[in-house]
């Protein structure tokens, strides 16, 4: 078995300038708000969306075209860059930034996800987890404290506890379980970052757990409030449950979590539950949703989904969205797209990821514009109505 621990400090670079949470604006029609999320890669301005690239590249994209797309901070997991390319190959080039040449900021998830949801044959208990690599079925343990190291090895400006998701079926005695060990972890977690030179400039979030019990994630919320970390996640929705019960799990919570803090959804880009999370406080969001589907055929328009494999669009001389400024809605029409899907080009994979980054990006920077002009709620029934064709 590999015990995952390394003693040695990661690349700590000379970025030394303090992150700080700025809230600008709360809409007075909602509890929407627009924020400046000060970092040492420049100021990011929230409600953000955050684009996926779990082994340190988001497909078929390069980091320049993520930034001239609009994208300001990037998302990779520590559980995938552990096993590939490994922490010894990202020591080496002085963090996973350098290694794919990334000068924005960055967060890394602590992996616990996907432990739980890819890991087979996991064993837990208060201590850590220890599970079989998805890739060779390698044993490997993570605790609190390596995972912390890894993070630290990573480099990037945001990274996360390493906490248990439980599914959203799940009963309540495992649920209250799992949120305690989270606590406990996150206490860990905490104590071992505060205590190295990395806390100076890495950004350690905590997430508040509970499942879908109002009582739970209360205690959660409160829990980790008291521990005083400089942001703070939801974890444990969008694994399963309806959008109407995020959304209700959501609201109940979000009055006990810290509103000086930014506050950070885990794995969501569903239009609707953007515009419902934000409605309720949230400032932070990721998915891989945006770029898998668009490698799958899916167009996101402020106007709904362009399923462009439909044979329909064989001969459609139109761009897949007017009013979009993407190098692909630029210069490429709805014909030619289809065509390269026929012909499974790979050019095809790439210009429909730009398109869907972009998307997400106006649709971030429209949403902040209509907090800023105090009608988010008028701007989210109408991209509703739009987007899902609700009358």
């Amino acid at each position: 078995m590999r015990i995952f621990s390394y003693n040695r400090q990661g690349y700590r670079g000379d970025r030394m300038k303090d992150f700080w949470y700025e809230c600008k604006h709360v809409c007075k029609q909602t509890g929407a708000r627009y924020g400046i999320l000060h970092t040492p890669h420049g100021d990011v301005e929230t409600p953000m969306f955050m684009p996926v690239g779990t082994l340190a590249t988001v497909k078929g994209i390069s980091p320049e075209q993520l930034k001239e797309m609009g994208s300001q901070v990037v998302l990779a997991n520590t559980y995938h860059l552990i096993l590939k390319p490994s922490l010894e190959v990202i020591k080496k080039f002085g963090g996973v930034k350098k290694f794919m040449a990334w000068k924005g900021a960055m967060l890394t998830d602590s992996g616990g996800f996907q432990v739980f949801s890819l890991a087979k044959l996991r064993k837990i208990n208060d201590n850590g987890v220890e599970f079989n690599s998805h890739i060779d079925g390698t044993k490997y343990f993570f605790t609190p404290k390596s995972v912390i190291e890894a993070e630290h090895i990573i480099g990037a400006d945001f990274i996360m506890c390493l906490d248990e998701c439980s599914k959203h079926d799940e009963g309540y005695k495992y649920v209250k379980e799992a949120m305690e060990r989270t606590h406990k972890w996150a206490k860990e977690c905490k104590e071992y970052h505060d205590n190295s030179k990395n806390s100076e400039w890495q950004y350690l979030g905590g997430i508040i757990q509970g499942g879908m019990f109002d009582d739970l994630r209360k205690i959660s919320a409160e829990t980790l409030t008291e521990m005083n970390f400089p942001f703070y996640a939801i974890g444990g929705l969008s694994v399963g449950e309806t959008p109407e019960k995020m959304h209700e799990v959501l609201s109940k919570v979000m009055p006990y979590t810290n509103k000086e803090k930014p506050r950070y959804l885990m794995g969501v880009s569903e239009p609707r539950d953007i515009l419902n999370s934000v409605m309720e406080g949230i400032d932070m969001f990721d998915c891989v949703m945006p770029t898998r589907n668009a490698r799958n055929g899916e167009a996101f328009t402020m106007d709904g989904i362009i399923r462009i494999r439909n044979s329909k669009y064989r001969m459609d001389d139109t761009i897949l969205e007017k009013e979009c400024d993407c190098y692909t809605c630029k210069n490429f029409s709805k014909a030619y797209l289809n065509h390269l899907d026929k012909t499974h080009e790979i050019l095809f994979s790439i210009l429909m990821t730009i398109h869907n980054i972009r998307f997400m990006q106006r649709f971030m920077h429209d949403l902040r514009l209509s907090i800023e002009k105090d009608n988010f709620s008028d701007y989210r029934n109408n991209m509703m109505k739009k987007f899902y064709k609700i009358n």
